[in-house]
């Protein structure tokens, strides 16, 4: 069936209408917050207790946790975070787990966050491999950094708000979402804004990866399997019909030559092309599998058009090129996975605030636009930021990921635990 995604509609994708927003007190000041005499202590301790960060970093990493198979990560994250003091600590029926701290009286609930899943298939080596040759204590394992990382932030935040003492006006939700990374399709965030928890969010953190950036702006995407179909014969002897993998040809040949803005960004990829009997058939079937992005919904709307009229075009010229032919040939499109696109100013309350929060600590933070848990908040209007861990990482998706802690990672559950209390408020 033939898809047209119109701005609106990629943004609402499986997630209902945009609640209205009760009003929420502006965040309060990074550098004021980080005076108080509990909050400092929390920040001393996060500094202190760095090598339990990493231990919680490796020890999570080495639970397999391909897409959708996180349960067992998920069910001893869940027993840490009983373990840290959490209250209310559940597993909801996607399989994130939430814990909460509540807060002293009302304010906002802030959501602190990273996702259980990571890109490798079941059977992965998940073993951590260290060396502390290369400039800092080295971590190597696939998922180490994405998002190992960021399931260690929060819970070393958790860890050290409990230790300090720490009192919020608000409520906060720690969270390990499922889902998150490509065919997951950011299930675990879509049920939590598809449900009745939505209503009582009032900010959004997710911590993914590590470095130093502040994500302010939602990549979106719109990724499809096109699967071209005929009736398939011998090289030779049937030849003469249209060719289902010449049709994909013509496809992926009209796709290249789309033209994309630099400014939103916009990109396209064929990633996986597949199908066919031998070398020496015209093949029933063959697919190709499309990635399109942009951080603008206007423009990703526009790539979604264009790919599709490729595809016809693709298909009317071989059909064509073989005009006493009566053979069938057919394009259909099967949706991989839609992530809405949002654009949100470094102006916003959330992202001042992240990048006040960064300063204050004594390092500049940039912001930077990228496609991660937040993508579904940002869609309907909630503030939501997704926050660099520290340290630094190479080599994401691969199995050569490596998180390296540098001199100062502890910056990383130093500025996430900033962030969320001043979004949150503290007594």
């Amino acid at each position: 069936m033939r898809l047209l995604l119109a701005p609106a509609l990629l943004a609402a994708t499986t997630v209902a209408a945009q609640p209205v927003r009760k009003a929420v007190v502006a965040p309060s000041d990074p550098t004021r917050v980080a005076t108080n005499v509990a909050v400092r202590r929390a920040l001393d301790t996060l500094k202190a207790t760095n090598a339990w960060t990493l231990a919680q970093q490796v020890s999570v990493c080495e639970i397999p946790a391909p897409p959708f198979k996180e349960a067992t990560r998920g069910a001893e994250v869940q027993r840490r975070f009983q373990a840290l003091g959490l209250k209310h600590v559940r597993v909801d029926a996607e399989g994130n787990v939430i814990g909460e701290r509540p807060g002293t009286g009302p304010g906002p609930t802030v959501v602190l966050s990273g996702h259980l899943d990571t890109v490798f298939p079941e059977g992965t080596d998940v073993k951590v491999k260290r060396d502390s040759t290369a400039g800092g204590l080295r971590l190597t394992a696939p998922g180490i950094a994405d998002d190992c990382r960021g399931l260690a932030v929060v819970l070393s935040v958790a860890r050290a708000l409990e230790a300090a003492k720490v009192a919020t006006t608000g409520r906060i939700l720690f969270v390990a979402t499922v889902g998150e990374e490509g065919p997951g399709n950011l299930r675990g965030v879509r049920r939590i804004f598809g449900g009745p928890m939505r209503d009582s969010i009032d900010y959004f953190i997710s911590v993914d990866g590590a470095g130093q950036s502040v994500t302010s702006r939602a990549v979106g995407s719109a990724r499809y399997k096109v699967t071209f179909t005929g009736p398939g014969g011998h090289s030779y002897g049937a030849f003469g019909m249209p060719n289902p993998a010449h049709a994909m040809g013509r496809a992926i040949a009209r796709v290249a030559d789309i033209q994309v803005p630099t400014s939103p960004k916009a990109t396209f990829n064929v990633g996986i092309v597949s199908g066919g009997q031998t070398v020496n058939s015209i093949p029933a079937e063959v697919s190709m599998e499309v990635d399109l992005r942009s951080e603008s919904p206007t423009e990703l709307s526009r790539l979604d058009r264009l790919l599709h009229a490729a595809v016809d075009s693709a298909v009317m010229a071989e059909k064509a090129r073989y005009p006493r032919s009566t053979m069938p040939l057919a394009a259909k499109f099967t949706e991989i996975g839609i992530r809405p696109a949002a654009a949100q100013t470094d102006s916003a309350p959330i992202v001042r605030t992240a990048l006040a929060a960064g300063r204050a600590l004594g390092f500049s933070p940039r912001s930077a636009a990228s496609s991660t848990d937040a993508n579904i908040a940002m869609s309907l209007g909630l503030p939501a930021i997704t926050l660099d861990g520290g340290g630094r990482e190479q080599g994401s998706h691969s199995l050569s990921e490596y998180y390296e802690d540098t001199d100062r990672g502890w910056l990383g559950p130093q500025w996430a635990m900033l962030v969320t209390l001043a979004l949150a408020g503290v007594r």
